[in-house]
């Protein structure tokens, strides 16, 4: 459900929106900030896969020690389409889940399997004395909810999009910001200390990728 990091006291830490499929783009971010594999360190807000080129390289950023996604609702819809075929398959292809016809599907199914295991609901990174949260979609309205009640708020955090339609404000308890994509903006947009970076990458070619004293800059400005 929930996956803590401690600080990163050998490099940079850096948070991307959803990547969806644009493995080039991805790298030639991480190269116009010298990202180094080494010590730097990637949170990205999840939907690794769909609609870009090459969703099976983004689905395997999973395997990489410099990596920590969250699962998004295009990991979902596809783990729910392999297991069950039928409207499940029809509803992923509809999303952009073509790609995987391109390739062996026990090669896509072993694949996905493994990165699931990678992939937590959320990450809680403690960045230079603050603790910034990540999910793909929407947090509890209390961080610590995640800890006592997880299971309740699943489907939100993957799905939700009910506090950016109300524009809400309200920052979230007991974090210092939370860091979401899902929901595409044309730039990153801050409600309360929640902060979305989802800029439509596999349509616009824009990747948010943030350092994450960027981040503390963007909540710490809201709270």
């Amino acid at each position: 459900m929930l996956q803590k990091h401690g600080p990163n006291d050998r490099g940079r830490d850096f948070f991307v929106g959803d990547i969806h499929g644009q493995f080039a783009l991805l790298q030639a971010s991480l190269k116009r900030v010298a990202f180094d594999r080494a010590n730097d360190r990637l949170f990205c807000v999840g939907d690794l896969i769909d609609r870009g080129p090459d969703s099976l390289a983004c689905l395997a950023l999973a395997f990489e020690p410099w990596f920590f996604g969250v699962r998004g609702n295009h990991e979902i819809l596809a783990h729910q389409a392999l297991n069950e075929g039928g409207r499940a398959w029809r509803l992923w292809m509809m999303n952009g889940g073509d790609w995987a016809d391109r390739c062996a599907s026990s090669d896509v199914g072993a694949c996905l399997e493994r990165a699931l295991e990678h992939l937590p609901y959320a990450r809680d990174v403690e960045v230079k004395g603050h603790r910034i949260g990540m999910v793909h979609a929407e947090p509890p309205a209390d961080w610590a909810m995640l800890e006592s009640e997880g299971a309740r708020h699943e489907h939100d955090m993957v799905w939700g999009r009910s506090r950016i339609q109300r524009r809400d404000e309200t920052c979230i308890s007991g974090i210092d910001g939370v860091v979401v994509g899902h929901t595409i903006v044309p730039h990153p947009l801050c409600l309360g200390n929640v902060l979305y970076i989802d800029t439509g990458a596999f349509h616009t070619q824009n990747l948010t990728l943030m350092e994450a004293d960027e981040v503390i800059g963007w909540v710490a400005i809201k709270r």
